[in-house]
């Protein structure tokens, strides 16, 4: 009896440890943002406040943070004055709704909208993630 609890506790414990080894490159997989995402600088003021592009901006309430490991961290979690390049997304009534820390590889895919104006002007293709000017 003894010996089949611990052959199922140390089967268990082998499948978390399997489960967790797989989770950091699941999470870095290449991640696909939405045609809505525009990018930008935020400021870390006092979390939920922050400054986008230079001008006060708030996160909405339930706004969804992604590290650049695609994580989701609390909002808590950002340094006070802290710079990051992302990209967001609003709510209806221009809350930060989704916000996606960039990494330097995301950094450096251009070009990529900064407005809403060119957003709607400019073409995406969700598959490739790439944005292309008219």
């Amino acid at each position: 009896m003894l010996r089949c609890v611990s052959r199922r506790l140390s089967l268990g414990v082998a499948a978390a440890v399997l489960g967790l080894v797989g989770l950091p490159a699941a999470a870095q997989a290449p991640r696909n943002f939405p045609a809505t995402a525009l990018r930008g600088e935020v400021v870390v003021v006092q979390p939920p406040d922050l400054l986008l592009n230079g001008k006060p901006a708030r996160l909405a309430p339930g706004a969804r943070i992604r590290a650049q490991n695609n994580l989701m961290i609390v909002s808590g979690a950002l340094a006070t004055n802290q710079r990051l390049v992302v990209h967001y997304t609003t709510d209806l009534s221009g809350l930060l709704s989704e916000v996606w820390i960039l990494t330097a590889a995301e950094r450096a895919r251009m070009p990529w909208p900064t407005t809403r104006e060119q957003a709607a002007a400019w073409t995406f293709d969700p598959v490739g993630q790439t944005w292309t000017r008219p």
